[in-house]
């Protein structure tokens, strides 16, 4: 217990110190090994095992997707699909800012994508129309945590891989269909209250056959989440394959349907792409060692030793993880968290009767809340900086759509039918 707290707290100090977070994990579980007395060369081995497996082949594809998705222009036709549906609706492009984003969600499965495309395509329309900044910012910053859960969402891969039981992604998929569309209802309920409070101005319904035009050009981008579902569901072809699907079909409508994916649209795709890949696969590295490191010192035993009290009463069990996750994600980012935490709470949660589909869910929508709020809060700082404002005025009034989150957060802990009736539906 000695050297888990002790762990801990230079992982936490490093971070205090602004060492990036990869740099931390690895430095951090270094002390430990040599505390332990364990060659240094075992740190590489593990980092080196710990992105030698062929499902992680999906992230760097499902990225580049989401960059051809970007550079193509499909959020700017799901933008248009989603004013002519919603835009005469309280609050008018706050719903179509949030309905936008779970769509751009589905074909991208990137929180901090989502907000970037979102915050700058409505950002500034918004604006324009008469909507505050920090409105603009909560909404669309909080509906980017639906692109988590609706499918493809590369941070599942990761939890599939670091959860090690043989869980299947196309479940896991599924799973999060109905609670990211229940999380972006809540957010709209919120939207809708929010601004009519603030008395914000409403659209118009353009009539049917705008809306159809808007659907029918939109369409070719929205189909890319069912062809990945469908070719995983028929066993077509693996979740890693279907990456690879997604990224040659959003470049062929980028290039032949759409036509706007040109020669340099093409290459800021591939440097973007590549950036976020070299990123996010040395943080699963290093974060593989760091839960290897918390594995050898026997955590999850002694923090289930610690629950123990708690764990009479599997709801407060499920809270309690649920709590710690959200602390949690207040100051590390997602990707190294789904690896650290997976290994440690998964088995206290099915040893209470969870399902690790459901589990998955929660920690995607838990680890998501985490992305929003300081002092790490990625998706918050893409947010205020696409609309030019301080971290502070947007917390200010944001505290709404952070109920309707914990409220999604809270039906999926307590409604195992929520992540777990499709999957069943259609195994």
């Amino acid at each position: 217990m000695t050297l888990i707290l002790l762990l801990l707290l230079l992982l936490a100090i490093l971070l205090y110190l602004g060492v990036p977070v990869a740099v931390s994990l690895f430095l951090s579980a270094c002390a430990i090994l040599l505390a332990l007395d364990i060659p240094l060369v075992v740190a590489v081995q593990r980092m080196s095992t710990g992105v030698n497996i062929f499902t992680l082949m999906a992230i760097p594809l499902f990225i580049l997707a989401g960059e051809l998705m970007t550079q193509a222009g499909i959020a700017r036709r799901l933008v248009n699909l989603s004013e002519s549906t919603l835009g005469s609706a309280p609050g008018g492009l706050g719903q179509v800012t949030i309905l936008s984003s779970m769509l751009f969600g589905a074909v991208s499965g990137s929180a901090l994508a989502s907000a970037s495309a979102m915050g700058s395509a409505i950002g500034p329309e918004m604006r324009k129309r008469g909507f505050d900044a920090d409105y603009a910012v909560n909404v669309s910053t909080t509906a980017s945590i639906t692109g988590l859960l609706i499918p493809p969402s590369h941070n599942m891969i990761i939890y599939a891989t670091a959860a090690g039981t043989g869980i299947s992604i196309g479940d896991l998929f599924l799973g999060g269909v109905l609670p990211g569309v229940l999380t972006g209802v809540a957010l709209m309920v919120v939207a809708g209250i929010v601004a009519t409070r603030r008395g914000y101005p409403r659209g118009s319904f353009p009539g049917l056959r705008p809306v159809i035009r808007a659907a029918a050009s939109a369409f070719p981008g929205i189909l890319t989440a069912v062809i990945i579902l469908v070719g995983i569901l028929a066993g077509i072809f693996t979740p890693t394959e279907s990456a690879a699907i997604a990224c040659a079909y959003t470049l062929l409508v980028g290039a032949f349907v759409y036509r706007e994916l040109d020669r340099d649209r093409l290459r800021a795709a591939f440097v973007n792409s590549a950036r976020t890949t070299i990123m996010v696969m040395f943080i699963i590295a290093t974060a593989s060692l760091f839960g290897w490191v918390l594995a050898v010192l026997q955590t999850p035993a002694q923090l289930a030793e610690l629950l123990a009290p708690a764990m009479t009463s599997p709801l407060l069990t499920l809270v309690l993880i649920a709590v710690m996750l959200l602390v949690l994600g207040t100051f590390m980012d997602m990707a190294p968290l789904i690896l650290i935490t997976t290994p440690i709470f998964l088995p206290i949660a099915m040893q209470v009767g969870m399902d690790p589909v459901q589990f998955g869910v929660m920690l995607m929508l838990a680890l998501g809340i985490g992305l929003l709020t300081p002092p790490v809060g990625s998706v918050l700082f893409v947010g205020c900086a696409a609309q030019g404002i301080t971290i502070g005025e947007a917390l200010k009034s944001i505290w709404p759509f952070y109920l309707a989150l914990l409220f999604a957060l809270l039906l999926v802990i307590c409604v195992p039918g929520l992540s777990l009736w499709l999957p069943a539906l259609l195994a």
